[in-house]
């Protein structure tokens, strides 16, 4: 070791960053509403970077002990744990503005299933390997679960990503060519240069993170110190690359469908969730799509319908 920060010291500081005020508020909102059954809450996407809610949705997991301790309804509950996460909309008034929110919900063992190989799609731990905040949490035991989670959702990703870098790669090739691969195993609407954002708002993150994983994890990686960059030499057998291109392929199909199926569920959970789901294709892809009043009534039909006049106007890749 060269006396770096581990891969759990980066991700414990980095989840620890100040929260504003307002994104609190929403923290607080979910913490309130769902009470004892809360195991932590968990801040991620475009308010945690820009560090702002204003003209945005903040993003959360709320974490929970069990899906049948959350809901009303048992159907809910069975379907957070079909296919989760569930999602749903909130808002919470603050000094008279309205801050709104994004969560969805999963229960403390599909999280720490998810960020490990034992969860084939790239969905959770490709999320959670990226900078993610801690909000709030049950207690100091829980919050080191979580932080294990986190380190684990990073190791995974770098776990599958590597066979897909050329023999010498740097922290950025093995993010940049890592998020894409996951993305393109979604519906994603997000422009080409979503990628390079998301290097550019957190790059000691990822160089950090990626460092420590590499020394900790991977002895055969050989670290080249050169004046402005580190470069890691790694080579990877022909019959690595080979099945890692085909797992990748398999998880783009497969996430295609699962990827449909959540936004569809998303039409009974998530309240607005067609206007939403149309909004933010809009702003991703300057795609722009009007729905019908019968789409409106029957949100089945109109996320099949609506899926495929997007996809022929070039808003999924």
């Amino acid at each position: 070791m060269d006396g770096s920060p581990t891969v759990l010291e980066i991700v414990s500081q980095s989840s620890a960053q100040s929260i504003p005020a307002s994104i609190q508020a929403a923290g607080n909102f979910l913490a309130q509403k769902y009470g004892k059954a809360v195991q932590a809450i968990l801040l991620y996407g475009s308010c945690l970077r820009a560090g702002t809610d204003q003209d945005g949705l903040v993003d959360c997991y709320v974490i929970v002990d069990q899906y049948a301790s959350v809901y009303p309804f048992t159907w809910l509950a069975l379907l957070n744990r079909w296919l989760p996460p569930n999602v749903f909309y909130g808002e919470v008034n603050l000094e008279g503005r309205m801050v709104r929110m994004k969560y969805a919900v999963l229960s403390l063992g599909d999280f720490e299933r998810s960020v490990t190989p034992k969860w084939f799609h790239s969905y959770f731990w490709g999320r959670f390997a990226q900078p993610t905040a801690v909000m709030a949490c049950s207690s100091q035991a829980m919050r080191r679960r979580i932080i294990v989670g986190l380190g684990r959702a990073v190791l995974t990703f770098l776990e599958n990503v590597l066979p897909q870098l050329p023999q010498k790669f740097s922290a950025k090739d093995a993010w940049s060519i890592g998020l894409a691969l996951s993305y393109s195993a979604e519906l994603r609407a997000e422009s080409k240069g979503r990628i390079a954002t998301l290097w550019d708002s957190n790059q000691a993150y990822y160089e950090q993170v990626a460092h420590a994983t590499f020394l900790a994890h991977f002895p055969k990686i050989k670290v080249i110190q050169r004046e402005d960059i580190i470069i890691y030499e790694m080579e990877s057998s022909r019959w690595d690359h080979t099945m890692n291109r085909i797992a990748w392929t398999v998880r783009k199909v497969q996430g295609k469908v699962l990827s449909i199926l959540r936004l569809m569920k998303a039409a009974f959970t998530f309240q607005g969730g067609a206007d939403y789901l149309i909004w933010k294709i809009e702003r991703h892809s300057g795609v722009k799509i009007e729905l019908t009043p019968a789409q409106r009534r029957h949100p089945i039909w109109a996320g099949l319908t609506t899926f495929w006049r997007l996809y022929r106007k070039g808003a999924f890749r």
